[in-house]
């Protein structure tokens, strides 16, 4: 069985975006054993100098580094990474499966994204837009990305 993994920090508190996460996991279910780990976010002042933004960054993947040690394949989602669209994000997740490759996990940072240590261990680092998104909604973003991603791969009509 194909095993995704999400590796995120936060808990989600609105509930139209637990139902989404919700919704979404149970389609998925039909293609993957779908596991989301949250870990918890480092709390930070409203105006934080970059040297508590860095340390933040810091220990919030410190958290997340022992799940990309247990991963086959790694992708760490951050604006800094490379933009694909849904056909091109089908095929990066694809080679991996058909490889063997498992889990395949997600790295979802904070409100300050991932650090260095983060990017430097995976296989991986994507956008999903130019645009920002709060963490919690775009995990809701990367679901439904992944669920299409899993209609394209097999050649299953899903709405555009």
């Amino acid at each position: 069985m194909i095993k995704i993994d999400l590796v995120v920090i936060g808990k989600i508190k609105e509930a139209y975006i637990l139902e989404g996460v919700s919704e979404y996991g149970k389609r998925m279910q039909k293609y993957c054993q779908l596991s989301i780990q949250e870990l918890k976010e480092i709390k930070i002042s409203d105006n934080p100098k970059p040297s508590e933004i860095h340390e933040v960054q810091y220990r919030e993947s410190e958290m997340m580094l022992p799940y990309a040690k247990k991963s086959g394949f790694c992708i760490a989602t951050s604006p800094q990474g490379k933009i694909v669209d849904s056909i091109e994000f089908a095929q990066i997740l694809n080679n991996p499966i058909q490889k063997g490759q498992m889990p395949i996990t997600f790295f979802i940072g904070g409100s300050y994204g991932l650090s260095r240590q983060i990017f430097d261990c995976v296989n991986e680092v994507m956008s999903f837009s130019k645009m920002t998104f709060p963490h919690q909604l775009f995990r809701l973003i990367l679901l439904e990305q992944i669920y299409r991603a899993f209609k394209i791969i097999n050649r299953e009509t899903y709405h555009k």
